[in-house]
């Protein structure tokens, strides 16, 4: 088995040099760009498997709940719990600018707008507040209250190329647009269940937004049920005289439609409109456009059983295949598995100059890399001693920002001397639940969790874990009542 592996390692590694000492005769020969050079160079398997934390920032005192880099990708920007937004020039590990974001709780993103000279920033957070951010010429800062959502606003998501437009999604299930230049706030639509079968949800708790880059008509939004909704915002009649809650579009993986303990806690598009969508306690999905339900999905009926989902490889590719609840020819989403997602909203992304790769955190505190064709793991690094959950891709090199439980940002780079090979024991990695269970914030941090555990408890492949998890079952409720009891504000 050791020798198979290593002719493995062994095989991957000449296909890596033989790949790339041909890319530099091309480009001698003139058969090749410069541009197209430093493309295939960047999206190299050999850079990625070469990733090493190249630095950590710490200047945060609470979990690091969003990185972002500007569009020239020289500044990183991050948002924490202690409720400050911090520019970093991450090269130098140098603080640019430090200031209090104006929220009265966490910060969950901070970006910075487009073609503004790094100066407009707009952010989110747990008190539902939405604000603004100016940089003034002499470094002062001004914020500015912009809306409100009725419980945690977890993304927002801009207008692609525009320094003015933005989206934001909350737990209220509300999503609204926001535009700078009028400083105006306008309420789209509330996000419901499609059906009745959750009496207890009457909205769905929104985690994650994300707009299509190709088409910045279009966006996605996801949540506390298992379906992806797809808007497109030429719809919307801004005199409000139509009803904009139906969405052009649903997504959902075969065997999740009618799964009442699943959600999503992350999305994003690629540049070539692909769709990813990672699950709570669950898998990552990549959907094309074509893999829609349509604006009128299917009745809620499990098209497969969960024990059928899990033994879904990772060779599972977009092929189609017939449906096992009618002969209808279904095509199947990509599915990325190896790590865990079940104790906090983690974020999902691309990476790569043409969004090769698929990059996820994990509740055993490591990052996850993923071919994105065929879906095939190949590397796994450690980030954090709990929790990660961000991973942001650099907009023009092969660098990434993560951040997770811990209070520092860890930034990657190629810079190794040796290829990294991965571990053994990929499936024995579990979170470290004596670590997190006291970052369990709010009811909806306890459901989700509950969820997860009910899930472990019942799946037949896990028998052997029922009592274990009814102990953590008991341990997470006393952690959420101690923390509801005990709260206070640290706020320096």
């Amino acid at each position: 088995m050791d020798d198979a592996s290593n002719n493995n390692n062994n095989k991957r590694a000449r296909t890596s040099v033989d790949k790339a000492l041909v890319d530099v005769w091309l480009r001698e020969l003139g058969q090749l760009s410069t541009r197209n050079f430093a493309l295939r160079r960047r999206a190299s398997e050999d850079l990625v498997l070469r990733l090493g934390i190249y630095a950590k920032l710490d200047k945060h005192r609470g979990c690091v709940n969003t990185v972002s880099f500007n569009t020239d990708g020289d500044i990183l920007i991050s948002g924490s719990d202690d409720r400050r937004v911090i520019l970093w020039d991450w090269k130098t590990e140098r603080v640019k600018l430090s200031f209090h974001s104006g929220h009265n709780d966490n910060v969950f993103q901070a970006k910075i707008m487009p073609f503004t000279d790094d100066r407009s920033i707009v952010t989110c957070a747990a008190d539902g507040q939405v604000r603004h951010a100016q940089i003034l010429e002499r470094g002062g800062v001004e914020t500015k209250l912009l809306g409100k959502h009725q419980g945690r606003a977890h993304k927002l998501a801009i207008e692609p190329g525009s320094p003015h437009v933005f989206y934001t999604c909350g737990e209220d299930g509300l999503v609204q647009h926001f535009d700078l230049r009028t400083g105006a706030a306008t309420e789209l639509f509330t996000c419901r269940p499609i059906d009745d079968r959750r009496n207890y949800m009457t909205v769905v708790n929104l985690n994650a937004i994300a707009i299509d880059p190709r088409n910045a008509n279009l966006f996605a939004v996801a949540g506390s049920d298992e379906y992806t909704r797809l808007y497109d915002i030429r719809k919307y009649k801004w005199d409000g005289s139509t009803d904009f809650g139906q969405p052009a579009d649903y997504f959902c993986p075969p065997n999740l439609i009618g799964d009442e303990q699943v959600g999503i806690t992350g999305l994003a598009f690629s540049d070539q409109s692909e769709l990813l969508v990672s699950y709570n306690d669950e898998f990552i999905y990549l959907f094309t456009q074509d893999m829609g339900l349509g604006p009128n999905p299917p009745p809620s009926s499990p098209v497969s059983t969960r024990s059928e989902a899990s033994e879904m490889g990772s060779d599972h590719t977009s092929a189609a295949s017939p449906s096992t609840a009618n002969t209808d020819v279904r095509i199947a989403p990509q599915v990325y598995k190896g790590h865990r997602n079940c104790v906090t909203v983690k974020g999902v992304n691309f990476f790569g100059p043409k969004c090769e790769y698929v990059v996820s955190g994990s509740d055993c505190g490591r990052i996850f890399i993923w071919k994105k064709k065929g879906g095939e793991l190949i590397r796994v690094i450690e980030a954090d001693r709990h929790v990660v959950n961000c991973i942001e891709p650099h907009p023009h090199s092969t660098v990434l920002a993560s951040s997770g439980i811990e209070s520092d940002i860890k930034i990657l780079t190629p810079n190794a001397a040796d290829r990294a090979t991965l571990p053994t024991n990929i499936e024995q990695f579990k979170p470290k639940a004596t670590r997190w269970m006291h970052h369990v914030l709010s009811p909806e941090d306890l459901m989700m969790q509950l969820f997860s555990l009910q899930r472990r408890r019942t799946s037949p492949e896990h028998n052997d874990e029922n009592s274990a998890a009814g102990r953590e079952l008991l341990q997470l409720i006393l952690t959420f009542n101690a923390n509801s009891d005990g709260s206070s504000d640290d706020d320096p």
